[in-house]
Formats: C-alpha cells, sequence, structure tokens
C-alpha cells in the first residue's frame, strides 16, 4: 500500500483552474545567476570552487542541468501538440510514462512513472505527445500532487477532451536522504471533466 494516495475530481472549465507555465517572475534561463549560484553553494558547504573535479560543476555541469530541469517553466519549450479527428469515442491510454522532476522543498529529486487516460472530444493526438507533454511539464520545481494536476488540466485544455485521468507513482529522494530515510512510493491521482463512456 502506497502511503499517501490522493484522488481529486474536477469538473473541466477550459481557461479555468490550469496551473501557470511561468512563474511571476522572468521564465527566461539566467545562466550567469545559476553559475554563481552554484559557485556560492560549494562555498557555503566548504569547497573551494575553483579546485581540480569541481571546477567544471558550477561554471558547466549544474547550469546545464538547471535548464534542462527548468523547461517546464518554458512555453517555448513546450511540445507542439498536433491533433487529428478523433477516431475512437472510447478511453485512449498511456501507462509507464517516465518522469524525473525536483521537488520545490528541498531541491531533490523525485522520479517515477505517470499513466494518462483520456476521452476525446472531437480531436485526438499522437501517444507520443502524451509522453513529451508529461516530461515537459515534470521538468519544474513543483510537487508531487501539483504535477499531476498539472498534467492533467494541461491536457484537459490541450486536447479538449471529454475527460483526462492522471496517476504518478513516484519515490522522493529527499524522503529516502532525510526525515524517515525511507524509499517508499506515492501516488497521487487527478480527474478532469468526465471519462464515461457509456
Amino acid at each position: 500500500m502506497c502511503p499517501q494516495d490522493q484522488h481529486r475530481n474536477r469538473d473541466h472549465e477550459p481557461g479555468v483552474d490550469v496551473p501557470p507555465t511561468e512563474s511571476t517572475g522572468s521564465a527566461e534561463f539566467d545562466e550567469e545567476k545559476a553559475r554563481e549560484g552554484t559557485r556560492l553553494l560549494l562555498e557555503a558547504v566548504g569547497r573551494d570552487p575553483d579546485e581540480r573535479g569541481i571546477s567544471d560543476t558550477w561554471t558547466r555541469r549544474v547550469p546545464t542541468m538547471l535548464e534542462t530541469l527548468s523547461e517546464g517553466r518554458r512555453e517555448a519549450a513546450k511540445p507542439t501538440m498536433r491533433t487529428f479527428g478523433a477516431e475512437t469515442d472510447g478511453l485512449v491510454v498511456k501507462t509507464g510514462i517516465p518522469l524525473y522532476s525536483l521537488c520545490e522543498h528541498h531541491l531533490l529529486p523525485f522520479h517515477g512513472v505517470a499513466h494518462v487516460a483520456y476521452r476525446p472530444g472531437a480531436s485526438m493526438v499522437g501517444l507520443s505527445k502524451l509522453v513529451r507533454y508529461v516530461r515537459w511539464c515534470s521538468r519544474r520545481l513543483t510537487t508531487q500532487e501539483e504535477l499531476t494536476s498539472v498534467i492533467a488540466t494541461g491536457l484537459a485544455d490541450e486536447l479538449d477532451a471529454e475527460g483526462v485521468a492522471v496517476e504518478v507513482t513516484a519515490t522522493h529522494v529527499c524522503e529516502a536522504m532525510r526525515g524517515v530515510e525511507t524509499a517508499t512510493a506515492t501516488t497521487t491521482r487527478e480527474t478532469v471533466g468526465d471519462l464515461s463512456t457509456a
């Protein structure tokens, strides 16, 4: 049994309750600030940023990683959700989509899988687009609960779907390394609209 199993259901209202794709500040990545911030963190833990083996950490590696892991806050990085006429009025289900994200409370990763189901309206999208959309959404500082909601409400709007359900099961490094120091799995669920096909 998962230690946390959250389930919410909301009616789909286009343009309402969709989490923002940008923060209140600039969504552009600032590489210079990333370098300086990483350098300061190294100094804070007593390491010389210019010592051999570490100089590349703050000048290149961490800034590059942060740029990738913050793509979900940049609209320009969002995958194009090209649609086509619906070929079914039943459910479309994509399971086992891998995701990696960063806990906004501890700045540590959480990773797992997402399962997505939607009932098309007038249009559908290629299955690979669901994978790309989940990956884009997960590349941000967030919580698992918020991420599950972001994926569900975002897909409902992007696809103009009759209903969307998302389940995310993930393991949190912050839970494994601190606090209870146990790597358990957490499951969160979000349903938007109506998935009934009857």
